[in-house]
Order: C-alpha cells, then structure tokens, then sequence
C-alpha cells in the first residue's frame, strides 16, 4: 500500500481543481450493504440506491432482492428470468446487494469487516441507522478528517489538545486510510464518564479506512487508557443529496454502563455532522471556479476524489474491473491496528 506524501496531495489536489465534477459519480460493480440483516424477514422492505428503489424480503430464510416490489405473495422470482433481481448475499450482519453486471458478482469482493462476528449475531442495539442531507460521497470526505473530531465532537471524543499529532495517509486504487496517532491526548469524555479511565490523557491511533466503490468506511480507535471504539459506516446513496448510513459498533468488550452507550453516540454526533455536512449539499453539487485550499489534514479527502475521477473514468470506458491491488476482502486487521 503505497504512502501519500505532500507533494502527491498537491498534484491531485492540482487535479481535482480542473476535473471534479461532484455527483456525477455512480459507480457500478460493488456490494453494497443496504440494510440490517434483522430488519428484513418475509416482509417486503424498501430501500433505495441511486434514487432506484431496491425492494428486500426473505422466502423460507432465504434472501431476495429486486428492482421491482413482488405483486400479491411474495415468491422466490419477481419474473421467470429473474432479470429485475440483485445478486444478495448476508454478511457481518449486513444484507449486501450488488450493483451492477450481476455475472460480474463475486462474493470475495465484499469489504472484510473483521471486528464484525462473520455471520452476524450482534445484538440489535448494536445497530442503528442515521440519514444525512448530502450525497454518500460528501459524507465520506467528512469521514476522512479524523481531526474534524476534536472540534466538532469534542463533547464525545475530547477536544484538539494533544502533546503529538501524526497524520498519515495510504492509499491502493480502491481504498483510502487515514491513520491519527496521537500523544497524551485529551481524553474522550465518554470513557471518562462511563468507561471508568480516571485519567486526564490517553494515546490514540484512530484509523479511518474507505472503499471508494461501495461507500464503506471501517473506523477504528485505540485509547490507551481505554477501549477500542469499532464502528462501521456503510454510507449507501439514496439520492444526489440524501445518504443513508445504517451504522454498527461492535462494544461487546467495553465495561458496563458503556457497552450499552456506546451505540448510542451517532444519534449526537451524526446530527452535527449533518449541520455541517447538509448546507454544503448545494454548493458540493456546483463546480466553484476558485481554489479549493488544503493542508496535510486534507490529503485523505483529496486522494478520495482523485479515485473516484479514476474509477468513473474507466467504467465510463466499459471497464468494470478491479485491479491487483484492489482486494476489498483481504485482511485488514493490522492496517487498524487490531490486536493480534
């Protein structure tokens, strides 16, 4: 996985001042985790990607999906040639669509999720879901400044105040990973209200970890005093200015009362994340004429447009493919940092 220096965040920044065109992005070819697997059973859901509706039911346990909503019993085919269905599968919890040439489907493309249990099993309260007033990509570049915390979510995660602060940024041809190490940190009010660390400081390496063509984001916290934070943010575009994330946070490890807290934390910070997030909508969607200014903070975000212009970029050419080094279901546990 190859470092993002400065110099390479200007060249793409450099880039992106000519070529971003927001919005326009919809990228085919990639499971997309629509929903909780507990929210669908024999009943027909509804939900929508790309402002096309995606229509969820089980037959017998077994999961369907399909552009069109099954008239009068639900059956296993909406027609004989099944040419309206999605290629469906569950995993880590999640029921996965996949969006695009289904002969192109392959269950060893879907994201390793590896802090979530395999087939599921979290308990409900586990699971949420928020909305935000902006497309998936907006949300992601949100995402992907870890720093934006200290001062947007501060009441949760603690402020800016911090003895080191290392940013560095990986990147392969699918995937963008923003890794903040930080020293003698403020520590997270949460963990010192509920978690029962008495001190004033803590370490952290926080790991934010994106897959461009399915709007996921892995986030992972170390907090040394502390617990791990492991949440998941599939971020599905429902429209060009309406982002659904049905999130998770696996804290079957954090002590009580904050096991059960926990889960509870993106019901604060996703409205203020979407007071930011969701004025922006409009003028994310126009190409502005001036520059767009930047720091290293900033090199994450940059090198997340410059991915989405080059994958937009193939498939406009008719290539679907993912490249070698593009592995959405390779082992990403010491890239988060987990413990062995």
């Amino acid at each position: 996985m190859a470092k993002l220096e400065l110099d390479e965040a200007a060249t793409a920044q450099r880039y992106l001042e000519r070529e971003w065109i927001p919005n326009r992005f919809d990228l085919r070819d990639a499971w997309l985790p629509v929903a909780h697997g507990h929210e669908v059973d024999e009943s027909v859901a509804r939900r929508q990607v790309q402002s096309e509706p995606c229509y969820l039911w089980r037959v017998k346990g077994r999961l369907r999906a399909s552009k069109r909503r099954p008239d009068g019993p639900v059956r296993a085919n909406i027609r004989d040639d099944g040419s309206h269905d999605y290629p469906v599968l569950e995993r880590y919890g999640y029921v996965w669509v996949w969006y695009g040439d289904p002969e192109h489907a392959s269950d060893t493309l879907v994201p390793d999720v590896p802090y979530l249990p395999y087939d599921g099993g979290l308990p409900p309260y586990m699971h949420g879901t928020v909305r935000f007033d902006c497309c998936s990509a907006l949300l992601i570049e949100n995402l992907l400044d870890l720093t934006h915390a200290d001062f947007l979510h501060a009441d949760v995660l603690g402020d800016e105040r911090a003895d080191e602060d290392r940013i560095e940024v990986q990147y392969t041809s699918e995937t963008v990973t923003m890794i903040r190490t930080c020293k003698n940190k403020t520590v997270a009010p949460i963990m010192r209200w509920f978690g029962g660390v008495r001190s004033r400081f803590q370490d952290v390496r926080a790991v934010i970890h994106v897959h461009v063509r399915s709007s996921v984001a892995l986030a992972y916290g170390r907090y040394t005093p502390g617990v791990d934070l492991k949440l998941f943010h599939p971020c599905v575009s429902e429209s060009r200015d309406r982002c659904r994330l049905n999130f998770a946070i696996n804290s079957t490890s954090a002590p009580v009362p904050l096991r059960f807290l926990m889960p509870k934390t993106p019901y604060i910070v996703g409205p203020q994340d979407n007071v930011m997030v969701g004025p922006q909508s409009g003028r994310y969607a126009e190409a502005a004429g001036r520059r767009d200014l930047f720091s290293r903070f900033d090199g994450a975000g940059a090198r997340y447009r410059f991915l989405l212009q080059q994958i937009a970029k193939r498939q406009d050419a008719g290539d679907f493919s993912y490249a070698a080094d593009a592995n959405p279901g390779r082992d990403v546990r010491a890239l988060l940092g987990m413990p062995a």
